[in-house]
C-alpha cells in the first residue's frame, strides 16, 4: 500500500486557512496540528503568568495587553 506524504503548508497559508470554529491549531514543521484546549495545571500557570506580567505593565505605565490568542512566528537558524 502506498502513502501519500501530507502537502506541508507554510505559515501564511497555515493564516489565511485558520478557521473561526473554536478549535486551535499549530503550524509544526509545515504540518496543522488540532490542538486540546489547555486545562488543570496549564491554565493556573497561565493565569497566574497573565497577572504577573499585567501587574508589571500597570506599575510601569505601558499600555499592553496580554492577547488570548495570537499567531506567533517563530524563526529558526537551525535547518531541521
Amino acid at each position: 500500500m502506498t502513502q501519500t506524504l501530507p502537502k506541508l503548508v507554510t505559515f501564511k497559508e497555515f493564516i489565511q486557512w485558520y478557521p473561526s470554529n473554536g478549535a486551535r491549531y499549530e503550524l509544526y514543521k509545515g504540518v496543522i496540528v488540532e490542538m486540546p484546549p489547555p486545562t488543570g495545571e496549564h491554565e493556573n500557570v497561565v493565569g497566574f503568568l497573565a497577572a504577573q506580567i499585567t501587574l508589571q505593565f500597570l506599575q510601569i505605565g505601558l499600555p499592553f495587553r496580554i492577547s488570548k490568542t495570537a499567531f506567533v512566528k517563530i524563526q529558526s537558524n537551525n535547518s531541521t
